[in-house]
C-alpha cells in the first residue's frame, strides 16, 4: 500500500533536479608585480653575498725596472717555483710534491736559524705584536710553462697560499691564543705585516705545442 501512494505521488508531483551552475571568481593580480618586486629587494637586502677574490700577485716589471730589481734582490732571498711543460714542480731545482712545496716555503719564509743562505729579516714594531723579526725580504719567483696544466697551477698557488696561512696560524695561536680564522682585524694585519706574501710571477714560457696557461 505504501508503495503504491508514493508511485502516485510521484507521478502527480515530479521532481526536477537542476543543477547550480557554479561561476569562478576572478582572482585580482595587480598588486602580485608589486609583491613580488618588494620581496625581491628585502631578500638582496637581508642576504649577504660571498664576493669572488683572486689571488694578488706582484706582476712582472718592465725591462729597465727588472735590472735594477735584478741588482738589488739578493739570491738568498729568492726561492725560484717552476712547473714545466709535463706538470712537474721544482723549487730550487728539487722535484717535489704540492705538499711538499708548502712546507719548503715555510722553512724558507720564517728562518728560524737566521740561515745566511736564506731570506733576511727585518726588526720592527708590530701593533699588537711588539718588537718583531720581520720576513719582508723574501721572494718567492714563480715560473711556469704555456704547456702547464690548469690542475698543476692551481695546486702550486694552494700550496703557497697554505704555507703562508700556517705561518700565520702558528703565530696567532702563539701569541693571540686562537687560531687565524678567529683573528679579529687588527690581528689579521699585525700577522700579515709578519709574514707578507711577496710574490713575483713571470711570463709563462714557450712550450714547443700550444698553450693551455
Amino acid at each position: 500500500m505504501c508503495l503504491v501512494v508514493l508511485e502516485r505521488f510521484n507521478q502527480n508531483n515530479p521532481i526536477v533536479f537542476q543543477r547550480r551552475k557554479r561561476t569562478v571568481p576572478g582572482l585580482n593580480a595587480t598588486a602580485m608585480a608589486d609583491i613580488s618586486f618588494m620581496l625581491l629587494i628585502f631578500f638582496l637586502v637581508t642576504s649577504s653575498m660571498d664576493a669572488d677574490k683572486g689571488l694578488s700577485r706582484q706582476l712582472p716589471p718592465l725591462p729597465n725596472e727588472q735590472l735594477e730589481q735584478e741588482q738589488t734582490v739578493k739570491q738568498r732571498n729568492v726561492l725560484q717555483i717552476d712547473i714545466d711543460a709535463a706538470d712537474r714542480l721544482t723549487c730550487n731545482g728539487d722535484t717535489m710534491s704540492a705538499k711538499q712545496l708548502t712546507q719548503r716555503i715555510v722553512e724558507f719564509v720564517e728562518n728560524v736559524e737566521n740561515n745566511p743562505s736564506m731570506p733576511e729579516k727585518s726588526r720592527r714594531e708590530v701593533n699588537l705584536l711588539g718588537l718583531m723579526e720581520v720576513s719582508d725580504r723574501h721572494v718567492l719567483a714563480i715560473q711556469v710553462d704555456r704547456n702547464t696544466s690548469f690542475d698543476a697551477y692551481f695546486q702550486m698557488q694552494n700550496a703557497v697560499v697554505a704555507a703562508y696561512n700556517q705561518m700565520r696560524n702558528h703565530l696567532a695561536v702563539r701569541r693571540f691564543g686562537h687560531s687565524l680564522d678567529l683573528c679579529s682585524k687588527e690581528e689579521l694585519e699585525a700577522l700579515v705585516i709578519v709574514y707578507p706574501q711577496r710574490i713575483s710571477e713571470q711570463q709563462p714560457t714557450d712550450g714547443e705545442k700550444g698553450g693551455k696557461l
